[in-house]
């Protein structure tokens, strides 16, 4: 059974959550670069240490509540049963992800989730700060096969394809959503879109696309 949640950690996931919310909309009102911590703080009416010491930077304000997505692909294929390969953890991964509906599958519908993620586009210092998680995310997965004996440069190729599967397929689901469908008329096509991902690298790219050669009518002049 779960354990019951003091109320020392209900008060500090209050004012988390608190400086979370105090933090988006200040930005979204003055954009983020016109806000200091210092005045997410007195908005939130807490010190600016107190920041610091939930956040590690100003960018986590936003990005925060992602960043716990960062290790568990490598958690995923750490953890794998026996018989299982790395990119099968994945997709396993991915899919109990869809099947809850996780924002970071891009099927969710909360305002709140929307209102990060157009801010995340539209603010470089974010969307500079998220491809560097995505890149520590990729490192924490390579390293996980180079212990499985992959050599540095075929754990790293690895990681980077595995881990492009999950953004695309997490654009191509908020898209969709971002443009009026709902998570749940999404669904089915992300699972179909990313059980057919995961089966291009099993069998690897091959012959796919492949451009035909060229078959010339022309005749050569005497």
């Amino acid at each position: 059974m779960d354990q019951p949640v003091s109320l020392r950690e209900r008060k500090k996931d209050q004012t988390r959550r608190l400086l979370m919310t105090t933090a988006l909309d200040l930005f979204e009102q003055r954009g983020f670069d016109q806000v200091s911590v210092a005045e997410v703080a007195a908005a939130s009416s807490v010190s600016k240490k107190t920041v610091f010491n939930y956040f590690a930077c100003k960018e986590d304000l936003i990005l925060g509540a992602g960043k716990r997505h960062i290790d568990e692909p490598a958690c995923a294929v750490r953890e794998r049963p026996p018989g299982q390969t790395p990119h099968g953890a994945m997709r396993e991964y991915l899919l109990t992800a869809l099947a809850e509906r996780q924002p970071m599958t891009g099927l969710s519908a909360s305002p709140y989730v929307r209102r990060l993620q157009k801010l995340i586009a539209d603010t470089p210092a974010l969307t500079a700060r998220n491809l560097y998680y995505q890149q520590q995310s990729r490192s924490l997965l390579a390293e996980v096969l180079a212990e499985e004996g992959a050599s540095e440069v075929s754990a790293s190729l690895i990681a980077a394809q595995i881990l492009a599967v999950q953004e695309v397929l997490a654009v191509q689901n908020a898209r969709r959503v971002i443009t009026g469908e709902s998570p749940d008329s999404v669904y089915s096509d992300a699972v179909a879109a990313t059980q057919h991902a995961f089966h291009l690298l099993e069998r690897g790219l091959g012959d796919l696309l492949r451009r035909p050669h060229t078959i010339s009518t022309s005749t050569d002049n005497d």
